[in-house]
C-alpha cells in the first residue's frame, strides 16, 4: 500500500509498504548487477543510506552459482542488504540482446520463492522506432502477462510495466488497462533509448501520458533513469521512484555524473566535489589511480551525487520549490530545455494538481516559467469568474512594486477625487484588477526588470484580450497629469469604486466560483481589518463572521456562516466532499476526513481549496482544506483526503 504524505502538484512524498519495511519516496534504487558489483550491498545500506536496490533477477536465474544460493539464502542474505530489493525480469536483456529463454510464469515464480520485495512482469520492451500496431501488438502481450502475474505474486509486491513506445494514445491506454489489474507499481518501461539519445521532450510526453491512465494511489517508477540532471523533472511529472546503472557504468568509461549533467575525467582541469569519495584526493591523484580503484571511486562519487538530488527534490517537494528547480536544472543542456518548454503543452492536466496557493514565493527564471500552470489557471479563473466593476472609466498601470494597491495609493487617490474609475495592473501574470494584488500568485511573484521581451509579448497580449471583454466607457493608460486632465474633461459620474468590497467581491468569485459573491455578500457587510497593515481580514455579513481573509496567499478561510451560504447558494457536489455515515461523527469533532471515508467530490476541486464536508444528506459536517483531488480521494486506501480545520457540530 502507498500512502501519501506530501504533495507539490503531480509531485509527491510518499510510503509504500513492503515486506522488508517503508520505502520512502522519492526514492533512488541503484542497480546491482550480481555478477560484476561496483559498490557492495551492504554499503550502500550502511554507508550511503539506500534503503533500496534493484536487481535482475534473470541474470541471478540463469547463474549456476547464484540461482541454488539464492533459493536457498534468498535473496536479501545472498546480496547481504537488508533493505527493499526490487527486481528485473529479464525484459532489458531482450532489449539488448534479442529473445530471452524465459517463459513470464517461470520468471515471476522465481522472484516471488527468492524473496523479492517488488517483483516485475516480463514484459515487451516496445522500441521507439516500431510501429504504432507492433507496438499496440507488443502492449496487449504485456498486459497478458500482467494479468499472469498478478495470479502468481502471492505476498510479493508486483510491478506492471506501462508499454506503448512513443505513442501517447497507447501508453494512456495501457496504463488504464494495468490500473484494473491487481499489481502494486507501475514503472514506465521502454525508455531507455529516448534518454540515451536525449530525446527528453518526447519522454514528457510519455511520462504525462502514462501518469493520465495510471491508478494516482499506486507509486510510479521511471525504469532506466539513472542520470541526476532527470530526476527533478520527472518528479515534477509524478514519478516517484528511480534506478542507476549508471553509477557504475558511468564510472568505468571515467565519467563524472553531476545534476548539471557529465564530466569527462580526460577533459575536467580539477576535481571541485566536496562528496566523501572525492574530498580526500586530488585531480592528479584520481589520474594516477589504477582503473580498478579509480573506478571504484568516480562509482561511489557518481552514487553521492544521485542521493544528494534525489535530497534535494524531495526537500523541494517539501518546501515548495520544485518548478524553480525543475527550470534551473532544465537549464543545464538545450535537450532538457526542450523537455520544459515541452512540459508547456500539458498545462491543462497540470492545472488539475496545482495547489491553489504555496508557501514560497514564485520566482521566474525564463520565459518557460510562464507556461506554468498556475498562470493557466489564473487566466481561465479571470475571464470565466471575474465580474468587472460597474464604473465609468478604467485605468490601466504598468507592473510596479507589489501589492499594487499600496505602489499605485496617491495615484488612484488623485483619479477618485473627481472619476468613477477602477484600475488594472498591466502584469506578466495577466490583466489584475487592482483588488486581485494581494491573492497568489499576483503578490507573490517576482520578475525581473525590465521584462524580458516573452514577458512584454505576454502582457501585451492579456491586455489586449481584456480589452474585448471589459465594459468600461472608457480605458485609458496611466500617464500622470495628461490622464487627471483627459479623465477630468471626459468623466460624468461621481466616485463609486471601493476597493475593500471590490477585493472581497473578486476574491469570492475567484476563489469558490462565479456567483459566490453574490451569495456570500447578500446583506449588511462589514470588513474588520489589521490595525498594523490595514488588510482586510475578517468579512461580516449581517453580524456574521463568513470569511477570514489569509496573509499568506490573499484568499478566504471559509467559517460556518460563509458555509451555510455557499451550500444553499450552489447545488451539490459543488464545493464539496461528501462522507460516508461511518466518518461523519469523527468530522465534526474536528477530525481529518480519510480516503476510504470520500463517497463524493466535487470534480474542480484542486488540491488546497477550501471544502465543505457534507454528509450523504447535504448536511453541513466540517470544514477545512482538499489534499487530494477527487480521482486522488477515490484511488487512495490511506491517507488524508480533506485536513479538516473545524468540525461542526449539531
Amino acid at each position: 500500500m502507498f500512502e501519501l504524505i506530501r504533495r507539490d502538484g503531480l509531485a509527491r512524498t510518499g510510503k509504500l509498504d513492503t515486506p522488508h519495511g517503508p520505502l520512502e519516496t522519492p526514492a533512488l534504487l541503484p542497480v546491482v548487477n550480481p555478477r560484476l558489483v561496483t559498490v557492495p550491498p551492504r554499503e550502500l545500506y550502511d554507508t550511503f543510506g539506500f534503503r533500496a536496490i534493484i536487481t535482475n533477477s534473470y541474470i541471478i536465474r540463469n547463474d549456476p552459482q547464484l540461482n541454488p544460493r539464492a533459493k536457498a539464502e534468498g535473496l536479501h542474505a545472498m546480496l547481504d542488504f537488508p533493505g527493499v530489493i526490487m527486481t528485473d525480469s529479464g525484459t532489458f536483456q531482450s532489449h539488448m540482446y534479442g529473445e530471452v529463454e524465459v517463459r513470464n510464469e517461470d520468471i515471476v515464480n522465481f522472484q516471488r520463492d527468492i524473496g523479492s520485495d517488488i517483483g516485475t512482469v516480463l514484459d515487451i520492451f516496445t522500441e521507439p522506432e516500431w510501429s504504432k500496431e507492433r507496438t499496440a501488438q507488443a502492449v496487449d502481450v504485456t498486459m497478458d502477462r500482467t494479468v499472469e502475474a498478478a495470479g502468481l505474486k502471492g505476498g510479493m509486491l508486483l510491478a506492471g510495466v506501462v508499454q506503448g513506445s512513443i505513442y501517447e494514445d497507447l501508453r494512456e491506454d495501457c496504463a488504464r488497462r494495468l490500473a484494473l489489474v491487481d499489481v502494486d507499481v507501475h514503472p514506465i518501461g521502454g525508455v531507455v533509448p529516448l534518454m540515451e539519445q536525449y530525446r527528453f521532450a518526447e519522454l514528457v510526453d510519455v511520462i504525462v501520458a502514462s501518469k493520465k491512465g495510471l491508478d494516482p494511489s499506486r507509486p510510479v517508477h521511471l525504469f532506466g533513469a539513472g542520470h541526476p540532471m532527470l530526476f527533478a523533472l520527472a518528479a515534477l511529472l509524478g514519478c516517484d521512484m528511480f534506478d542507476s546503472a549508471s553509477y557504475a557504468k558511468f564510472a568505468r568509461d571515467d565519467r563524472f555524473m553531476f545534476p548539471e549533467g557529465t564530466a569527462s575525467l580526460s577533459d575536467m582541469k580539477g576535481i571541485h566535489c566536496h562528496c566523501p569519495a572525492c574530498q580526500s584526493h586530488t585531480h592528479q591523484e584520481i589520474v594516477a589511480m589504477k582503473p580498478a580503484e579509480r573506478t571504484a571511486l568516480i562509482a561511489r562519487h557518481n552514487l553521492w551525487a544521485s542521493l544528494e538530488e534525489v535530497q534535494r527534490v524531495r526537500r523541494a517537494i517539501l518546501e515548495g520549490d520544485l518548478w524553480e528547480l525543475v527550470e534551473r536544472r532544465c537549464r543545464a543542456h538545450p535537450s532538457l530545455l526542450s523537455a520544459l518548454r515541452r512540459v508547456g503543452k500539458h498545462q491543462e492536466y497540470l492545472e488539475r494538481f496545482e495547489p491553489l496557493s504555496r508557501d514560497n514565493s514564485l520566482l521566474y527564471t525564463g520565459p518557460e516559467t510562464l507556461e506554468r500552470p498556475v498562470f493557466l489557471r489564473y487566466e481561465k479563473r479571470f475571464l470565466e469568474r471575474y465580474k468587472y466593476p460597474d464604473t465609468e472609466v478604467m485605468v490601466a498601470f504598468e507592473e510596479a512594486g507589489k501589492p499594487y494597491a499600496r505602489h499605485y495609493a496617491r495615484q488612484m487617490a488623485e483619479v477618485l477625487e473627481s472619476c468613477d474609475s477602477h484600475f488594472f495592473v498591466a502584469s506578466p501574470i495577466g490583466a489584475v484588477p487592482i483588488e486581485l494584488d494581494e491573492m497568489y500568485p499576483v503578490a507573490q511573484s517576482l520578475f525581473p526588470d525590465p521584462p524580458d521581451e516573452e514577458t512584454k509579448e505576454r502582457i501585451r497580449e492579456q491586455m489586449e484580450h481584456m480589452s474585448h471583454e471589459q465594459t468600461y466607457s472608457l480605458g485609458v493608460a496611466w500617464d500622470g497629469q495628461a490622464t487627471i486632465d483627459t479623465l477630468n474633461m471626459m468623466c460624468s459620474k461621481p466616485p463609486s469604486f471601493d476597493i475593500d468590497l471590490a477585493r472581497v467581491r473578486a476574491v469570492s468569485d475567484y476563489q469558490f466560483g462565479k456567483g459566490a459573491a453574490e451569495v456570500l455578500l447578500n446583506g449588511r457587510v462589514e470588513l474588520k481589518k489589521s490595525e498594523t497593515t490595514g488588510k482586510i481580514r475578517n468579512v461580516l455579513v449581517d453580524g456574521e463572521h463568513i470569511l477570514s481573509m489569509r496573509a499568506n496567499d490573499g484568499f478566504f478561510t471559509l467559517r460556518p456562516p460563509g458555509a451555510v451560504r455557499l451550500k444553499s447558494g450552489f447545488a451539490a457536489p459543488r464545493l464539496r466532499v461528501t462522507v460516508k455515515d461511518d466518518s461523519v461523527p469523527f468530522n465534526r469533532e474536528g477530525k481529518n476526513v480519510f480516503c476510504t471515508f470520500v463517497r463524493e467530490c466535487d470534480p474542480e476541486v484542486r488540491p488546497m481549496d477550501e471544502v465543505m464536508v457534507v454528509n450523504e444528506k447535504d448536511e453541513l459536517v466540517a470544514l477545512g482544506r482538499a489534499i487530494l483531488t477527487r480521482e486522488e480521494m477515490f484511488s487512495f486506501r490511506t491517507g488524508i483526503a480533506v485536513k479538516v480545520r473545524e468540525g461542526i457540530k449539531l
